[in-house]
């Protein structure tokens, strides 16, 4: 806000310029001098007071200074706390970070340790049931092929007992029965041996 006197300074000057030139002159003006004399008066009356005013801030000067350096010492102090706050929450936030990818990295090495023994165990287990299988199917292979051995040995035994036994039967047959019957009971013995079979 501009103060009176520099009001008084612009009227005079905007009166200046609005007085008519002296005739046949380029720099003298016809003047109304009572209308300067009040400007000049007022202006003189004012100058006091505004030379008071400025030598008040003048004098507070020192106290306006000090107030605005203890407001900015006091704002300075304020930053630097919080900053101080925010870099003590920074390191924290930082060393949690850094716990907390040290526990995912050994939770990680952990776990890769448990998989690789489960592998490993694993493999080892179907190795051992692969050998366990196979030692049992060669195990019952070698019993089929015993039975099957036994199973042939005694079925031809079979076979040859039973021929055996036709022949007598046959021998009693004819043995019971009388000569002129003898082709008959031929024919019959063939009949007999043709529902057995013989090996």
């Amino acid at each position: 806000m501009s103060s009176r006197i520099e009001q008084l300074i612009d009227e005079l000057e905007e009166y200046i310029e609005s007085c008519k030139p002296k005739f046949m002159s380029n720099s003298e003006i016809i003047v109304n001098k009572d209308e300067i004399d009040e400007l000049l008066r007022e202006l003189r009356m004012k100058t006091p007071d505004e030379i008071k005013r400025y030598q008040k801030i003048i004098s507070n000067k020192e106290a306006i200074l000090n107030d605005a350096r203890a407001k900015a010492e006091a704002l300075i102090n304020e930053t630097n706390i919080k900053t101080n706050e925010l870099i003590s929450e920074h390191e924290i936030m930082q060393q949690a970070y850094a716990q907390a990818n040290e526990v995912v990295t050994m939770a990680s090495k952990r776990a890769q340790d448990i998989v690789d023994k489960a592998t490993m165990e694993a493999n080892e287990l179907r190795m051992q049931a692969a050998r366990y299988t196979e030692e049992q199917l060669a195990g019952l292979e070698s019993i089929v092929l015993s039975s099957i051995q036994a199973a042939s040995g005694n079925y031809e035994s079979l076979l040859a007992s039973l021929n055996q036994y036709k022949e007598v039967i046959q021998s009693n047959r004819q043995a019971l029965q009388p000569v002129d019957d003898l082709e008959d009971v031929s024919m019959d013995g063939m009949r007999d041996s043709d529902g057995i079979d013989i090996i």
